[in-house]
């Protein structure tokens, strides 16, 4: 049982040192770019919505 861990690590140690193809610098700050700026297009998004909702709601329920 024991040898079937460390044979499953040793596996895992080998997939992830030599055969797992890692991005390069370039590459990741260029996916973090991306994802930074869907992320803030999503909120603009989402906080133009919410005003609009509000100021209808506070159109036909006043306070």
């Amino acid at each position: 049982m024991f040898k079937k861990i460390v044979n499953y690590c040793k596996a895992c140690y080998e997939e992830l040192a030599h055969k797992t193809t890692w991005p390069t610098r370039a590459e990741l700050t260029h996916s973090a770019m991306v994802v930074l700026s869907a992320s803030l297009v999503i909120a603009l998004v989402v906080f133009a919505m919410d005003s609009l909702f509000r100021f209808v709601m506070n159109t036909i329920y006043p306070n």
